[in-house]
């Protein structure tokens, strides 16, 4: 099955329950017992942080442009889409955040051809896939209505985290000591991506936090 075609059947099997997204975290304030950070309150969101370093294309592969211009291409074409969450800070969330040379190598695994700028890359991926599949494959990097911190992730090992795409992403916690976390996702046969030991907890103190991670997550099996 090609990805287009899986991620098709995705948008229709859970599309209805992600425009749901923005109700449901709102429905799940975060507390001492559903976030890691106690005490966290801060209502800077994600966007404010992600886009800091600037949200444009650039020869830099390990900022998040292109995770920006996707989000941006995504309200663009559909300006209800549940991905506005990540522009509100009162909504608590969890993001798992690919960088540039992620979104790069997802765009060779597509078309099996090297993008060799940050735009290409973009325009792969969505000319391979369709807007409405970035969509999906944005909001499966996404758990609403928790705000989970590196120190319990790392307590979280074998846990399954519902996104606001509908599927579960698990938890494989290989070592507490030295922060090793995987994330496996719904692609058997991909390599999962691990948690960017220098980019944890980036918007911490704030409900909306974000951890980098090395791939892109794939929300079905291909």
């Amino acid at each position: 099955m090609t990805l287009r075609r899986a991620l098709r059947r995705s948008v229709a099997a859970v599309g209805a329950a992600a425009f749901g997204l923005a109700g449901l975290a709102a429905a799940q304030p975060a507390t001492a017992s559903t976030t890691g950070t106690t005490g966290t309150t801060g209502t800077t969101s994600l966007a404010q942080v992600l886009a800091a370093d600037g949200d444009t294309f650039d020869r830099n592969p390990y900022d998040v442009d292109v995770l920006d211009q996707a989000v941006a291409a995504v309200l663009a074409a559909k300006p209800a889409s549940p991905v506005a969450v990540l522009a509100d800070g009162t909504v608590p969330l969890t993001a798992f955040v690919p960088n540039d040379r992620a979104f790069q190598l997802f765009a060779w695994d597509l078309t099996h051809r090297w993008p060799r700028t940050e735009q290409a890359a973009l325009e792969a991926i969505a000319g391979a896939v369709g807007i409405d599949a970035v969509e999906q494959v944005l909001l499966y990097h996404v758990v609403p209505g928790v705000t989970i911190d590196a120190r319990t992730a790392l307590r979280s090992d074998d846990a399954v985290l519902t996104t606001a795409q509908g599927a579960g992403v698990r938890v494989d916690v290989l070592s507490r000591w030295v922060p090793l976390v995987r994330l496996v996702d719904r692609d058997r046969n991909d390599v999962d991506p691990f948690l960017i030991r220098s980019q944890l907890d980036l918007n911490k103190g704030n409900l909306q936090i974000a951890h980098g991670i090395t791939a892109v997550l794939r929300p079905v099996d291909l």
